[in-house]
Formats: structure tokens, C-alpha cells, sequence
């Protein structure tokens, strides 16, 4: 684990689409220190979200970093747009082509990149990319559909990651991704995660402080909001 508080992200892929802007205010106000924001394209994963505009409309409703997760192929025609529309932090993965072309092309445009990894490939598909990103996404589920369950075999792979990250002493947030809980975030962090994506944990019902708050006790219960308090209305 790294020395940081652990960043919870919520993802709005659990939110109630009919009001995404009071939903980003409502989880940005409940103390997320990201909003991350899944892109799908009915093609590298099965599922179809939102575009540029979507995110734009979100944009004015939180002060907190947009993490915006590209789930596309191809992704390069997309990340100027996404970056004028708002986003922060731009992660696409590395089973797709070009990755160091992407990731040049993102730092380019002055914003963190991220490469996210799925269950099914091995973690040295990542280490001839670890200089030149600030984020490394794990997925613990298959990309592509919310309300997945945590697939355990993925803690080995963080756990691999983040001794990589601590040899080469280097400033990589390790995000995990997929049926995270109080529980699994548990799991994840003592694997090395610092960085908790998580939907229906926090979106699960009204009580988005007290949500976030749980997960944010998942790495230690007795500081579990001394990391960074909730902003005030």
C-alpha cells in the first residue's frame, strides 16, 4: 500500500441516469475524491453508455477530478473530445493497439493517463508503460456490466503491481475496479490498491456519506474520515 489516503471513486454507471448532474453533486458533497466515469461502445465491451456530451453536461456539478475510463476501440479519435468535455484523467486499455501512442497523445493534451487491465491479462502487459502513466486501473470483474461480483483472483495481480510501483518508486495510483464492498475493498487495499471504483456500493440507496464513509473505513476504521471530509453544501 502506498502512504496516501485511500481515494474513493464513485462510478455514475450505478447512478440514476435521469439525473446524472444532481447525482455527481450529491456523491461530490458525500466526499468522493474522483467521479469516475465509464465510456462503453457496444464494441470492445458489450454495453453502451454515454458520450462527450454527457460528461460535459456533468462537468459543472462537481470540483472533484473526472475519471473518465474508455472502454472503446478505437479510443484515440475520442480523448480530445473527452478532455474538452471535462475529463481529468483519460484511461483506456492496454488490450487495445497503439497504447504508447495513446498514452503520448493524452500527456500531450495535458492530462494524467491511465491504462486499465483486464482479468484475463497478465500484469507484465503493463510494466513497459509504468514511466509514462499516472494510473493503472485493475479490473475485478469483466469490463463491460455493473453489479458484477469481485473476482478474488485478481488480488494477486494488484499485489504484483503495486511491488512493481514500490521497485521502480514511482507516483502510480493503483485503482481497482469491479464488486467492490466494504469487504472486497479490504482485499484490495492489503493487495496494494489506493484507489476504490466502486457503483452500487455508494449508489446502493440515499445514504451517500455514509457509503462513502464505509468504504473509506476499509483502510482503517478508526480514520475513516480524517482522509479528506465532505464538503459542505
Amino acid at each position: 500500500m502506498s502512504n496516501h489516503c485511500v481515494k474513493i471513486a464513485p462510478s455514475i454507471l450505478s447512478a440514476d441516469f435521469a439525473c446524472l448532474g444532481q447525482e455527481v453533486k450529491a456523491i461530490t458533497n458525500a466526499g468522493a475524491d474522483w467521479i469516475h466515469v465509464d465510456i462503453m461502445d457496444g464494441h470492445f465491451v458489450q454495453n453502451l453508455t454515454i458520450g462527450p456530451a454527457v460528461v460535459k453536461a456533468m462537468r459543472p456539478y462537481s470540483s472533484v477530478p473526472f475519471d473518465v475510463h474508455l472502454m472503446i476501440d478505437p479510443a484515440q479519435p475520442f480523448i480530445q473530445a473527452f478532455i474538452d468535455a471535462g475529463a481529468d484523467q483519460i484511461t483506456t486499455h492496454v488490450e487495445l493497439p497503439c497504447v504508447k501512442e495513446t498514452i503520448a497523445l493524452i500527456k500531450d493534451l495535458g492530462k494524467k493517463a491511465g491504462l486499465a487491465i483486464s482479468p484475463k491479462t497478465a500484469p507484465e502487459a503493463l510494466f513497459p508503460y509504468l514511466d509514462t502513466i499516472d494510473l493503472i486501473l485493475v479490473m475485478t470483474v469483466e469490463p463491460g456490466f455493473g453489479g458484477q461480483s469481485f473476482m478474488n483472483s485478481q488480488l494477486e495481480k494488484i499485489k504484483i503491481l503495486r511491488e512493481k510501483i514500490q521497485f521502480l518508486n514511482l507516483p502510480i495510483d493503483l485503482a481497482v475496479d469491479g464488486g467492490i464492498t466494504p469487504e472486497t475493498a479490504q482485499k484490495a487495499i492489503k493487495a496494494g490498491a489506493n484507489v476504490l471504483v466502486a457503483g452500487t456500493a455508494v449508489f446502493k440507496n440515499s445514504c451517500y456519506t455514509d457509503n462513502v464513509a464505509a468504504l473509506r473505513a476499509a483502510e482503517n476504521p478508526l480514520a475513516a474520515t480524517k482522509c479528506r471530509p465532505a464538503p459542505a453544501d
